[in-house]
């Protein structure tokens, strides 16, 4: 069935900025200006990053809150705003905890490697999600999603490989790129504990999503805005903490950083900014045409990212990266059902399939 133009506005709006969002984090690690003690550095605060990917969440809510005042008095109000609103916002806490966790390591994970192998590394969240819903939600996984699930590890093992081969004259080391990407597939574990924890306890409450994702950046951020003064005291561990303190998180330093370069400042708005688009565009998706292709737009944002990190030198060409992406697109199809290996047809014929598309649509990505 063909796209309806809001559809292709929607596909369009998720793709662009959710490109926008990944690389403008990157664009902001890649960025120098004045810190706090006078030294001209490298802007790594990942901590602080995540904490305004939350206020970027917190502006769903913003956004839900004026949309359902304003059609409140309506027979039949967006489909944005319709749902359950009686319910206790806490059984959302634990989702948002998973989400900082997840968050925090990938953007700590960001700063050690590059932004196309950051995205191509998220999608090892299909792996951990369908353990995870066998375990907990009782799925059974059909041979077409193990086989897609064999083609995504192949993927990643290019990657990484990859990564770890080529070197770029990039400042940081071989080992600093292989322990990005390590940090990024294991936040991926955490991100499927959230995926999980929503669909058993919150999916049947019928809260509508944006307000969801609203609430889940609210306790994100309130929470690790006292993280940020903790981390402020501790001490990094070697190779870590490049700010004026040495800590794990200086979020002063931060600031006055982001006060002393009017770009690193636009690109930490574009994050803000991005996030609340993206989280949005992903909804409507999901909402209007399935979880499915919100999986498929994800894979085309990543191609997107890769080609704009190529472009502005943020990374060299290297052919096998271009397999372990379209081994990791084969992969996700795979999963997904939109490629389909007819033996594997004629198995699940003969049992219920399970949809497990509409576990790897994070709402919160």
């Amino acid at each position: 069935m063909a796209w309806t133009n809001y559809q292709k506005f929607l596909a369009g709006m998720m793709v662009v900025t959710g490109s926008i969002n990944t690389l403008c984090t990157k664009w902001a690690d890649k960025l120098e200006s004045k810190g706090s003690d006078g030294n001209v550095r490298e802007f790594e605060h990942p901590f602080l990053q995540a904490a305004a990917m939350f206020l970027g969440e917190m502006l769903c809510l913003l956004t839900f809150k004026i949309i359902y005042r304003v059609t409140i008095k309506r027979d039949t109000p967006p489909m944005l705003v319709q749902g359950n609103q009686n319910f206790n916002p806490f059984i959302l806490m634990p989702a948002a905890m998973f989400d900082l966790v997840a968050t925090s390591i990938m953007y700590v994970g960001l700063t050690l490697t590059y932004a196309s192998s950051f995205q191509m590394c998220r999608g090892s969240v299909i792996i951990f999600v369908a353990m995870l819903s066998m375990t907990f939600l009782s799925r059974v996984i059909v041979k077409r999603e193990w086989t897609g699930i064999g083609c995504v590890i192949v993927g990643l093992l290019v990657v990484g490989a990859t990564d770890a081969v080529f070197q770029d004259g990039q400042s940081k080391g071989r080992n600093s790129i292989i322990t990005g990407d390590l940090l990024i597939i294991v936040a991926q574990v955490v991100t499927a504990c959230q995926m999980v924890y929503e669909e058993r306890y919150v999916s049947g409450l019928n809260i509508p999503p944006l307000q969801a994702v609203g609430w889940e950046g609210v306790f994100g951020f309130s929470v690790l805005s006292c993280l940020l003064v903790v981390f402020y005291w501790i001490p990094a561990p070697p190779h870590f903490g490049h700010n004026a303190r040495n800590t794990v998180e200086d979020a002063v330093d931060g600031l006055v950083q982001i006060g002393n370069n009017p770009f690193l400042l636009a690109a930490v708005l574009g994050t803000v900014v991005s996030i609340a688009f993206f989280n949005f565009a992903g909804i409507s998706v999901t909402k209007e045409m399935s979880a499915t292709t919100r999986m498929v737009l994800d894979s085309v944002r990543t191609f997107v990212i890769w080609m704009f990190s190529l472009g502005l030198r943020w990374q060299a060409f290297h052919w096998p990266h271009l397999i372990g992406f379209a081994v990791l697109i084969l992969g996700t199809a795979l999963y997904n059902g939109l490629i389909t290996i007819p033996s594997c047809r004629r198995r699940e014929t003969l049992a219920p399939v399970v949809d497990t598309a509409a576990d790897s649509g994070d709402e919160t990505a």
